[in-house]
């Protein structure tokens, strides 16, 4: 029986990167892409030349705790004003071996996004909305496709190899619509209803209108025969300062929305359980827009922020089968201030998630090498018939 590798194995704990897609855990609109799914480095781990690997990686998550700073908003809670996301989407990708250490992969999510609020209806005070209602607004379709290749530091081959990296370089194309239209509620003069077609707030858009490229990490370090330490790291640089989606019709700094970068980070340790064919792993995530982009203007609006989350994980092998489960929970949400709050001297708040709930199913086929049965006793390094 084949010893399934270590690599492989890590690479299905750390759980956790590779989709374009999710996005942001609420009004910080971090787009479906960066370390925000399970499955972060099975999509491209150990391929084999002429292998192939189908992926499907789901991700859910509700926010509606809004933030000032770390400063939580309860009285948005007691007084029912809160915006509440709920977004679901399926990451759908496939990549490809060209050898057994440069792979290729594209991505591209499908995305639907629920936004409901009374602000951008009626309105919030009970003068100008006395029952309180609340009404929804809608999206739903394509995210942006990315285009990336990744390459080993290090040959996986090589005999009792403790610990490697994987870096990878993509290009985010702007597949995903940016000036989604829904209706929005609003009072006529007699107090009728009337519904007025708009841009959707800017964290349901399904795309940020972009070009983007993205530089990405991921490493692992054996400790024992079963026990390993992973870190993943992404960050997207988008060039590009807004797209043609109206904030506001006003002229100002926040007219149109910002073409934002957002980066993602998850470190810890992972476990796997030879026997029974199970990997656990526990640790740390932040994911994020910031205020400045490293390349370019960060005019434009834009609500950034970040939140810092427990990363449990769980993963179950089978053959050419991989499952991974992933619920983050919240320990620390921070909406910064952005670069016109910084210039009007205001700050902004955003709503953010408590928890996420992640899963990716992974299937790989041809090639020479593409069955990876479970080891019977011990997890040993890489083992590649020549």
């Amino acid at each position: 029986m084949m010893k399934r590798s270590l690599h492989i194995l890590l690479a299905a704990i750390s759980a956790s990167c590779l989709s374009v897609n999710a996005h942001a855990q609420g009004c910080v609109a971090v787009r479906p892409m960066g370390c925000t799914q399970p499955g972060n480095l099975e999509s491209t781990q150990i391929m084999q030349a002429g292998q192939f690997q189908f992926s499907g990686a789901y991700r859910y998550f509700k926010s509606h705790r809004h933030f000032v700073g770390d400063s939580y908003q309860e009285e948005r809670a007691t007084a029912g004003t809160e915006v509440i996301n709920v977004a679901h989407s399926v990451d759908l990708g496939i990549g490809y071996g060209l050898s057994r250490r440069f792979s290729v992969a594209v991505n591209l999510p499908v995305i639907s996004y629920d936004r409901s609020s009374l602000y951008e209806h009626y309105g919030n005070s009970t003068k100008t909305n006395p029952d309180q209602l609340r009404f929804h607004t809608k999206a739903m379709g394509i995210g942006d496709l990315r285009l990336t290749g990744y390459y080993w530091l290090l040959d996986p081959a090589k005999p009792h190899l403790k610990g490697n990296a994987l870096m990878g370089l993509g290009v985010k194309l702007p597949t995903g619509n940016s000036n989604v239209q829904d209706d929005f509620h609003k009072r006529k003069a007699d107090g009728t209803d009337s519904l007025v077609s708009g841009p959707v707030d800017q964290s349901i858009q399904l795309g940020d209108g972009g070009v983007g490229f993205t530089v990405e990490t991921q490493s692992y370090l054996q400790l024992t025969s079963k026990m390993s330490l992973y870190f993943s790291g992404f960050y997207m640089f988008n060039p590009m300062v807004h797209n043609d989606t109206h904030k506001s019709e006003v002229a100002s700094i926040t007219q149109y929305h910002s073409i934002a970068d957002q980066y993602a980070a998850r470190l810890g340790a992972s476990y796997f359980f030879t026997k029974a064919g199970i990997a656990a792993s526990l640790g740390a995530r932040i994911e994020g827009v910031p205020a400045i982009d490293i390349i370019g203007s960060s005019w434009g609006f834009r609500r950034p922020g970040y939140i810092v989350s427990a990363d449990p994980n769980i993963a179950f092998f089978y053959k050419k089968l991989d499952i991974t489960i992933g619920v983050p929970v919240a320990i620390y949400r921070n909406r910064i201030t952005s670069f016109s709050d910084r210039e009007s001297g205001k700050h902004g708040d955003a709503a953010f998630a408590d928890y996420q709930i992640n899963a990716t199913i992974r299937y790989r086929c041809g090639g020479k090498h593409a069955h990876h049965e479970m080891p019977v006793s011990e997890l040993k390094p890489l083992e590649i018939s020549k």
